[in-house]
Order: structure tokens, then sequence, then C-alpha cells
């Protein structure tokens, strides 16, 4: 049996943990336990949560717990069962009868905001329903789904609000907790759906106000209104396509990710407004680029540079996420079950702005600890004594405490590390002493005074569970073996007791803790043995404290860094239950008094584009120009001038240096246009033909408002502009034709003027490409190859050329070219045409010999009825005239190859030709091909040759007595320039005597008619010489 937790359930378990705290004392026994009746011997699965009732039933704490039997050999979940308890797990009722004996659940959802509703779905591969609770789970109501759901998003303030996923990618809403669904869009990428949340507005459940949900969808970031997500009512916020699944949308802020040019750009929106490029160091060319944190109106992000592989820099927002500079180098990184990037670093639960991080140098691993939000850092003091009270000799920096900071994903049980809001001081983790962060010899670690000093609890890595506002810490030691006692801890880890939970040792799956204030029931979830029932111990801890604390059971603490009281810019003093005193806390007050701090340096980071250097200032890098910050300044206007320095984001510190420190507002300096840019609204140096194309106008200095702007689009249409309003959307033209077009564009003011070029590439889709060439030559002579286009005119294009079996191809810029075949046999040419995203290719065959002979053939006049004059049809019927030859004489079809021609009326060329067999030695000589020409004109004459094209429809073949046509598929379908040819080839025929025979190809030896691919051919637009071989004189 194996207990796996859901997505879904960890959701439900965040919200859970906020209840209100009980109303009366419960059961004064320690521990307990129930079992659930056994589930198979394949393996089950269980989700599991607490809810708290309000109102008339307040003081009810109920547990639900869904388990499922999984087959192995069928591959599927056979079996399903849900129970309930309302007396903190003591005792359990099984619900199937409520829900449907024969009904199998696969998800259980508890409403983050009313805990009392209750959703659960069933397996999608028997039926698609849910079952809606409001009672918290003691009735159902069944409703059916016409879509199958794959996840749900609740509303984070009202209700009954819910998103639904389907599996085929279909985003719905309801507004009545699930009774009934409204479709909002098609084709909605996984995990990238998010409600819009009003900022600084509270919707009322009568939807007066406008709600909107966030969505990627065929890469584009679309916003729809809940209630009516038309075509009309959709928006896209950021101009053009985003990179797959890059969406995300955290608090106040929306991220998006654009791949350009082989880099990622991120885009920001703060409080929905316009994206803006989020501003990293220039030469960080990140790689990877994850939001670690956006609390307190700032952007902590992790980003992997160009040189970096395994680690990650630690960048610190301005208020609206654009502007980043560095706080922490080289955190460690490492890759999570499903593929996943962690970055080792951990937020501190209670205190805002502590973090921990490790830190990799020289290939060394070591923990740094942060109060002022990466601002400063430094290594973790070890404890000064060991477990049994043994001096430990650990001096910094050249040994320190090391934490391993990976939190747990299973909402049941704890990671390495462990803090929460309500006891701001306490944290536990794992690690080890030493110069570095180790795998091996891990004990467990306590701090009550924030990190300043720490003890070594355990030698053994335990999970710890808070209680009573951490005023008790329950232990369980990490093992795969079977367990039955635990630890106890009243003053914050300094004492520990040993306490037995359970009779028989217990393979402990998970522990859940009660919701509320006042956390003092837990439930232990485990099994006996791997084929036993499920055992669930109830262990209830507040017998053991006989009154509640009052005030003299508190002493005050204050928050500080190795002695320095100003955190953040304030003075906090909490309170904490003096040691020696057992009592029950109850309801977190958090800290007691804060008081502002007097401003100094240590307050205030370096602003973007300054680094800070050995002394402590903050100077400018290397690339970076402090005037640019003015360059989208208007003359007349204001811009905050920047010293270097910005306050740390929520620090509360007042007077002091804040004055010296502080950006300062300064008047617009009036500049000449300088660093002059156009470019593409999506970065791209292409267009389509009859489509808009969006131009942005760009300066590094200068005022762009009060210049003239001059743009010339390079087809004969230029545009001026007085000011920068009529740009701040882009200058959009549409081009009628395809080509390179040199843009020119000319920004003046009084005091200069800068100029800047851009060449842009417009096409048009290449839909159809046939390649044009000789169905057969000869040995040792060169035929010309066309790629014939669809339309003629697409714009810039590449040609790959691809001969025989050569693995090397050829590439032009022209669309014909000359080769030459020096081997007899059939043999391939392939050509691949690139139209800007779109390639596409023809490959033709063509028959090389030395020797070999041809015969125009013509068809029985009903056959043009019939001819669509297309590749396709030319090919069938040149296959099924060639079996009707083989079967009327016999010949072997290796001798034969049958072209059917382009055109009307409807002809072919047949061609006879020399066979080798296996070694190489020709079966047949020129006197060969002789006699199988003879016999192949007696059947034609005799009207032999025939085939039926349907049923009723008979074709004869006939011997032509003129070759009037060229020997060449020249278009897909005929044309006025085909037909130009035929009658040119005609008129000229008529002019020269022409014997009625086989023609003789031989090297030296040849008479060409019009075919513009035989030898001694000379194309001159439309307009063909002929000549006679072997002078090629007329």
């Amino acid at each position: 049996d194996e207990f796996v937790p859901t997505p879904a359930l960890a959701s439900a378990l965040a919200g859970a943990s906020h209840l209100g705290s009980l109303c009366k004392e419960g059961h004064t026994r320690r521990e307990g336990s129930s079992s659930l009746p056994a589930l198979g011997f394949w393996g089950a699965q269980g989700m599991m949560c607490m809810s708290g009732c309000p109102g008339e039933h307040r003081g009810i704490v109920v547990i639900l717990i869904l388990t499922k039997l999984y087959d192995y050999n069928l591959g599927s979940i056979t079996e399903s069962s849900l129970w309930r308890s309302t007396d903190y797990g003591t005792t359990y009722e099984k619900l199937n009868d409520k829900v449907g004996l024969k009904t199998i659940l696969s998800y259980l959802y508890v409403c983050p905001t009313n805990k009392r509703k209750i959703m659960l779905l069933t397996d999608p591969e028997v039926e698609s329903s849910l079952l809606i609770s409001s009672d918290e789970g003691a009735t159902y109501q069944k409703y059916r789904l016409n879509f199958y759901i794959h996840s749900l998003l609740f509303h984070p303030k009202q209700e009954d609000w819910i998103l639904a996923y389907s599996q085929d990618q279909k985003l719905f809403s309801s507004v009545e907790f699930g009774r009934r669904w409204l479709l909002l869009h098609e084709g909605v990428t996984p995990n990238r759906f998010y409600w819009f949340t009003t900022v600084g507005r509270i919707c009322t459940q009568d939807l007066k106000c406008i709600v909107f949900v966030l969505f990627l969808s065929d890469a584009q970031y679309i916003t729809c209104k809940m209630q009516n997500c038309s075509e009309a009512t959709r928006s896209k916020p950021f101009p053009g396509y985003i990179d797959h699944n890059s969406l995300i949308v955290q608090g106040d802020y929306v991220f998006v990710q654009l791949t350009s040019g082989g880099r990622p750009h991120y885009y920001v929106s703060y409080r929905r407004s316009p994206f803006a490029q989020m501003k990293l160091p220039k030469y960080s060319l990140p790689k990877d680029m994850h939001v670690i944190s956006t609390d307190e109106n700032q952007v902590f992000a992790a980003v992997q540079e160009w040189n970096q592989n395994d680690t990650y820099n630690l960048y610190i927002s301005d208020t609206r996420g654009v502007y980043f500079t560095l706080a922490l180098e080289n955190v460690k990184s490492s890759q999570g079950l499903e593929g996943n990037v962690m970055i080792d670093l951990y937020e501190v639960a209670g205190i805002k702005g502590m973090f921990l991080a490790n830190k990799k140098i020289d290939n060394q691993v070591k923990t740094f600890i942060t109060y002022n939000k990466g601002r400063d850092w430094s290594l973790l003091q070890a404890p000064h004594t060991d477990l049994r009270g043994n001096p430990i000799h650990c001096l910094l920096p050249y040994c320190s405490l090391h934490l391993h900071l990976k939190v747990s994903d299973n909402p049941y049980t704890s990671g390495n590390i462990a803090s929460r809001d309500t006891a701001p001081s306490i944290i536990v983790a794992s690690g080890n002493i030493g110069t570095e962060l180790s795998d091996n010899d891990i004990s467990m670690f306590v701090t009550s005074d924030a990190g300043n000093t720490w003890r070594q609890i355990f030698e053994e890595e335990h999970s710890v569970l808070y209680l009573d506002q951490g005023g008790v810490l329950v232990a369980m030691k990490h093992t795969s073996l079977p367990i039955r006692h635990l630890w106890l801890s009243f003053d914050e880890g300094r004492s520990w007791s040993k306490y037995s939970f359970t009779s028989l040792p217990l393979f402990v799956d998970g522990v859940l803790g009660e919701p509320g204030e006042e956390t003092l029931i837990m439930t232990v979830f485990g099994h006996f043995s791997h084929r036993s029932e499920w055992q669930l111990v109830k262990v209830d801890y507040k017998s053991i404290f006989d009154r509640r604390c009052e005030e003299e059971d508190y002493r005050p603490w204050q928050l500080h860094s190795q002695g320095e009281a100003c955190i953040m810019g304030a003075k906090r003093i909490y309170r904490k239950r003096k040691s020696e005193k057992k009592c029950m806390q109850g309801k977190y007050a958090g800290a007691m008094t804060s008081e502002p701090c007097v401003c100094t340096e240590a307050d205030f980071d370096c602003d973007y584009g300054y680094e800070r250097h050995s002394n402590g200032q903050c100077l400018p890098a290397f690339w970076y120009n402090p005037s640019s910050l003015s360059k989208d300044c208007s003359l007349g206007q204001s811009y905050l001038n920047s010293t270097g320095y910005r306050k740390v984001v929520s620090n509360n510190c007042t007077d002091g240096v804040r004055e010296r420190y502080t950006a300062k507002p300064q008047q617009c300096p009036g500049k000449p246009p300088q660093g002059l840019r156009i470019l593409t609204a999506d970065g791209r140096l292409t267009a389509q033909q009859g489509h808009n194309v969006t131009f942005l106008v760009q300066l590094e200095e200068g005022d762009l408002q009060r210049s003239l702007i001059q743009v010339d689009f390079g087809d004969g249409i230029a545009v001026s502009y007085a000011n920068l309003s009529s740009t701040e959307d882009g200058i959009k033209h549409i081009y009628q034709n395809v080509g390179i077009f040199r843009v020119t564009v000319l920004v003046e003011n009084s005091l200069g003027s800068d100029s800047a070029v851009l060449y842009l590439h417009v096409t048009c889709p290449l839909e159809h490409v046939h390649l044009s060439l000789p169905f057969v030559t000869t040995k040792n002579k060169e035929i010309n190859a066309t790629a014939v286009l669809w339309p003629s005119q697409v714009g810039t294009l590449t040609y790959v050329w691809w001969f025989g079996n050569n693995t090397e191809p050829l590439i032009t810029l022209e669309g014909s070219i000359t080769f030459t075949f020096s081997v007899e046999g059939m043999n391939t040419i392939t050509v691949q045409v690139s139209a800007g995203n779109t390639i596409l290719q023809d490959t033709k065959t063509i028959a090389v010999y030395e020797k070999f002979q041809s015969l125009r053939l013509s068809f029985s006049p009903n056959l043009d009825d019939y001819n669509p004059d297309i590749p396709e049809w030319r090919r069938d019927i040149s296959r099924v005239v060639k079996r009707a030859l083989v079967e009327a004489t016999g010949i072997s079809s290796k001798h034969i190859l049958v072209a059917v021609l382009p055109g009307l009326p409807t002809s072919a060329e047949l061609f006879i030709l020399p066979y080798q067999d296996a070694t190489g030695e020709k079966k047949r000589t020129a006197a060969n091909l002789e006699q199988i020409s003879e016999t192949l004109i007696q059947k034609l004459n005799q009207n032999l040759v025939h085939f039926e094209l349907k049923p009723g429809v008979r074709i004869l073949v006939h011997a032509a007595h003129l070759t009037a046509a060229p020997l060449v598929d020249l278009t897909p379908s005929h044309s006025g320039s085909a037909m130009l040819m035929l009658l040119s080839v005609v008129f000229v025929g008529l002019a020269v005597f022409i014997i009625y025979k086989f023609k003789s190809f031989a090297t030296g030896n040849l008479l060409t008619l019009p075919s513009p691919s035989l030898p001694c051919d000379e194309r001159e637009g439309n307009n063909f010489r002929l000549f006679l071989s072997p002078s090629c004189s007329t």
C-alpha cells in the first residue's frame, strides 16, 4: 500500500491550515488509533484533509480521507472510499453510500475561502461528474459534466467562483461552485490560466464588478471577462506572440518571455500596466529565469547567466519589477523529480526580508543568511557544543554551519527545513558543520533567535511539526523502518522528551496537524506492514496543559542580527513564552512593538547600473551611462536622477541619510537625437505582403517628443510625424509588393539629427514547387533543371539542390541550374526552396543513357475530355500506358519509359532504353533497340495498344506522325507560355523537312527538335534556336 498525495490536496491543505481556533476542549487522552479496512494487495492511493466548521457547528473539526485502490495489473483505479471523522480522528464513517456505491472518486477539493464547501471529482475513465457538499462532507449532490476536468482553480476571495481546465485544453468558469459551467476559451495552455485580481477593488457576490481571467493560448497572452468571454471582450495586453508556457502571474505582477535572436527577453506588467522589458545588468545575458517571490511589491528572481550551469544569481527589483540589481551570486540549483529546477533559497516565515541561501564558492557549497533582502549576507555561526555538550571548534569563515534548504512537495511530511509565521524566531533544519555542505553526517539543528545562534538537537534526520504556535515541537525520525516513538520539546528545542504514540511499530507515511491557531492534535498515518490496512493514530496534547498562558508567562524578545537591533529599518520586539512555563499559548499576537530606526547607509542598496565596491560605495558599472535615465525625458518635464543608491523595499527607516541617498527630481535637459534605432514590433526582419508591419522608433538620447520624425518605407511611400504621440503604438505600413525594402528614419530637432536604416524582406507564402527537367538525357551532356514556383514572386528565396546519391547539396539563389550526369541509369534530382519559415521540395527522376530512341504517341480524342492537365494525372496515365505497351508487345518494362506531356491535345513521349543486368552487361545492342522499335510501331499501328480509363471509356494509343512538343514537363498545368512555345515549335517544324521515323540518339549524331533542355539548346526568353548535331550549326 502506498500513500500518494495529489496537487489538488496540497492546495486544499494550504487553505486548511488557516482555519479558526477551536471553541471547546477536546479529548484529553494522549494517543488513540483507528484503522481503515484493507484496500487490497495492488497498492492504494489516498488524500487527507482537515476542515473547520463555523456557525452552529463551531468547535467541530472534520477530517476527510479519500482512498483509492490502484490495480497494477489492469493499470487503473478499480475502487475508492471516502471516510469522514468529526471527533478529531477517533472514529471514521464510510460515506460510499452517500456518494454512490459504484462511484469511483479521483480528487478531493476544499474551498479555500469556505472550508464547509467540498468538491469531489469522479474518475474520468468511468464517468465525468462532480459531487458537491456544503456541510463539510456530510451530504453530497451529484452533477454530470459534458467535459472532463483536469484541474481546478478557486478564486482567492469569492468562494463560489471556480475555473476548470479540461483534458482537451478548454477553460470553463463557474459562479455557482461547479453546478453550472460556461466555456471561456479553447486551446488554453496547461497550468497557464489565472484569476484577474483587481487592484484596490473587491468584487461583490452579485457580480456588479467586471471579473477578468488571464490565460495563455496559441502563444498569446489573453484576458477576457468571466461573464462573457466573447471575441469582442478579449484583449491581448502583450503585443505579439510569447514563448510557449511562459505566462506567469504572481500577485500584482504578470511575467512573459519572448525569445528572439537566440536570447530570451523578459517582460513584466505591474498592476496590469503596459508591459516593460525587465532590465538586468547589461552583460548578464540570461539563459533562464525563475520568479522566487513577489512579496511586498518587489520581485525576487533567480537568473542563470550565460556562463553558469548548476548555479543561479539572485536579483531583486524595484517596485515595478523592471530594474534589477544583484543580491547574491552562484546560488546552488538542482533538478527536481519532474525535471523542474530547484533553487537552494529559503524564505524564513514570520520575518520579512530574512532568507537563507546555499552559495557555491570554489566548488564548495556554503550556507548564507540575510536579514535585509539580500543587501548583506553572512555565514552561519556553528553551535559551540554538540548534542552531548562537548565543545565544537569551528571558527568563521573557515568553518560554519551549513543547512539543506529543500522543502517538501508532500504536504504530509516536512522537508529539510521548517519555519512558521506564528513562531518567527524558530527555525528547524538538517545540515552539518564544516567547511561545506555535505550529504554525510547529517544532524538536526534549531535556532530560537532567528538564526543568530544554533543548537544541535538530533544526530539523524527527523520530521518536525510545530504545535501551539511553536510552544510545542514534535519530532519523528526519518527512516524506512517502523517506529513507535516521537520526541517533544516545550522550550524551543532546548530539551526533548521521548513518548510512545503506538503500541506496535508503525511505518509512518505522514503527519497531519489540526488546522487553526491552537494546533494541539495531530494524526499520524501509516501501516504496520506493507500489506496491512491503513492505521491512523490520533495524538492529543491538550491534557499536557492544565491552563492557558497569561501575561506573566511571557517575556519580551527583540529581533536582531548579531546584536544589530535595526532590521529592515525598524526595531521589532516579540513576546515569547518563558521556557519554564508549561501553558497553552492560544492565538498568535504578532510583534508587541515596532519602532522605526534612523536611516543609515546599510538601509540602501545599489541602484540599477551601479555596483558596490570594496569601500562600500555604489559606483556606475563600466557598461552603464547614468545620464541614460533621461533618454525618455522631454524638455520641460523632470525625471528622478539616481544617486547610485535606492532604499531597500519595505525598509521602514526614517530621516538620517535618507535625503542624501534618495533620487532627486531633475529637469529634463535638451539633447540632440543620438542612438536612433528602427525595428519591427515583433523584432523580425520579414513581413508578409498585404499585412500590417509595425515599426518602432527608439532613441538612446534626445527629446523624441519634440523632434520631427521622417520615415521612408522604401516602396515610394514616406510619412512624417511632429511628435511622439503619433508613434507610441508604432508606425504601421502595408507593403503591396514582395522584395527587399530599405526603410530609413530621420529624427531631427533644433540641436541636431540622427538617422537609421532597416532592410525588410517582404514575402508572400510559397504554396507549390514544381521541378522541371527532361525525362531522359544522354550521358555527359548538360541538362537544365528549373524550379517553377507558385506564386511566381514570393520574395527572397534559397534553393538547395540534391543530385543522385551526393551527400553534399548545392545551394543557390537562382531557380535554375545546369548539371551533367556521368553515370548511366536512373538518377534523382531534389530541390528544396526556402522562403521565410516555409520549406517546400519536389523530386524528379531522370534516365541517363549513352544511346536511346524515342517516339511521340497520341491518344483517342476522348481522352482530352478527362485530362485535368496536372502532374499527378499525367504520372498515372504514363504508368497505365506503359503497362498497356508491355501487355501488347511482351517487351520487358525495363526497356520502356512513357512520359505524358502537358497541354492539349494529350500526347506522350515513348523512350526505348537499353537495359543493364545485375552484372553490368548490356542485354540489348543498337540493333536490338531497332527491333524493339519496329515491334512497338507494328502493335501501335494495329490498334493493339489500348487501356480502359473508366467503365465504358476505352482509349487507343497511336504512333504520332510529328514530334511537335517539348520533352519536358514544364508546368503543373498548361499555360499561355506553354501554348506559345508549342505554336513556335510547329511553325519551325513546317520549315524543316523531317523524316517520320524513330529518332536515333547517340553522341555526335543527334536531330534535335525544340526541347529547352536537350543538348545544343539555347534559351532566349520565349525564343528557341534549332541546331543540327554534331556541329550545332544551321
